[in-house]
């Protein structure tokens, strides 16, 4: 078995869990740009991975013919082609909901650091001046939720801890939240906050159209996916005063690139996708992730995406 999710180590909680079912492991950490052919290299003899964003592409996947299930030690595997690994007989599993609080409390964190101005405090301290403009609160406000999956629902209760209406555009029916359409939700919330997979139907989904329809002081935070925003639309939303801000933990290639437009743009904040790394998500997937491996390997995976087998 192949691991290479940075954050698993040999002799882990996971690795031993793996060794006692009686595979052997392999851990081969990828950090930053995933080369696709050191991980093509890395798939060589490999029966099963336990995978980040690894990109497992249908060239990468032809190329490891041993391989018969991958899981992802989280929620999002739009870097996987299920389609591909399905023809291949490769079962492919995400992990639902593991790290569902994790994503909803930093949430929180980018709600609070974007009304207070945390960030543009912190910083203009650091350059030697001492900022002292208004932030705004929570409470009375709008949040605005896109996607209604586990985060999302773990998000409205610490929401509405802080006096927040909470609206949604799709999901479970529920008694704090008040579902709309997404051109309503827009145009009504002081905050939106995206929540819902990278597809097909959502990619570029924040678009210029999207910006326009929302308020001249909205916040736009997103822990999702980066290419479900418009990054050019975005910044060119924020210099136009369509909206007021945004802070993204994700971006459409990461790390984010030294030319990226979002670099210096007054208003948008970029995080280096932390909002699902805590100890405790992190424990949560490498345990949770390694029994899907075995499972899947004996043909009783519970979370597999795709047709495999």
């Amino acid at each position: 078995m192949l691991i290479t999710a940075d954050f698993l180590r040999p002799g882990d909680e996971a690795d031993e869990y793996l060794r006692a079912a009686g595979f052997e492991t392999t851990h081969s950490p990828m950090v930053g740009k995933r080369d696709p052919e050191q991980l093509v290299a890395a798939l060589d003899g490999i029966d099963a991975a336990l995978v980040a964003n690894e990109p497992l592409t249908a060239d990468v996947l032809a190329r490891a013919p041993r391989l018969r299930a991958v899981v992802r030690t989280g929620v999002g595997y739009d870097s996987i082609d299920v389609e591909a690994a399905a023809r291949q007989g490769i079962s492919v599993s995400n992990l639902p909901g593991v790290n569902a609080n994790a994503v909803a409390e930093y949430t929180l964190g980018l709600l609070l650091a974007g009304a207070r101005r945390l960030v543009q405090s912190a910083s203009g301290v650091a350059r030697g001046e001492w900022p002292r403009e208004d932030g705004r609160e929570l409470r009375g406000s709008t949040l605005g939720l896109i996607g209604y999956g586990a985060t999302a629902r773990a998000v409205v209760p610490l929401a509405r801890a802080f006096g927040m209406t909470v609206v949604c555009t799709s999901g479970l029916r529920g008694p704090d939240v008040r579902f709309v359409e997404l051109p309503e939700l827009l145009s009504t919330s002081d905050y939106v906050s995206v929540h819902t997979a990278l597809t097909g139907r959502t990619r570029g989904l924040l678009d210029a159209l999207a910006f326009k329809r929302m308020k001249p002081t909205a916040f736009l935070v997103n822990t999702a996916r980066g290419a479900i925003v418009d990054e050019a639309a975005l910044v060119e939303a924020l210099r136009a005063g369509e909206i007021a801000g945004a802070a993204l933990d994700v971006v459409g290639e990461e790390p984010l690139p030294a030319d990226s437009p979002l670099r210096g743009v007054a208003g948008i904040v970029v995080y280096s996708h932390l909002a699902g790394q805590t100890a405790e998500a992190r424990r949560a997937a490498g345990l949770r992730g390694a029994e899907e491996l075995v499972a899947a390997l004996a043909g009783r995976a519970r979370f597999v995406v795709n047709g495999g087998n």
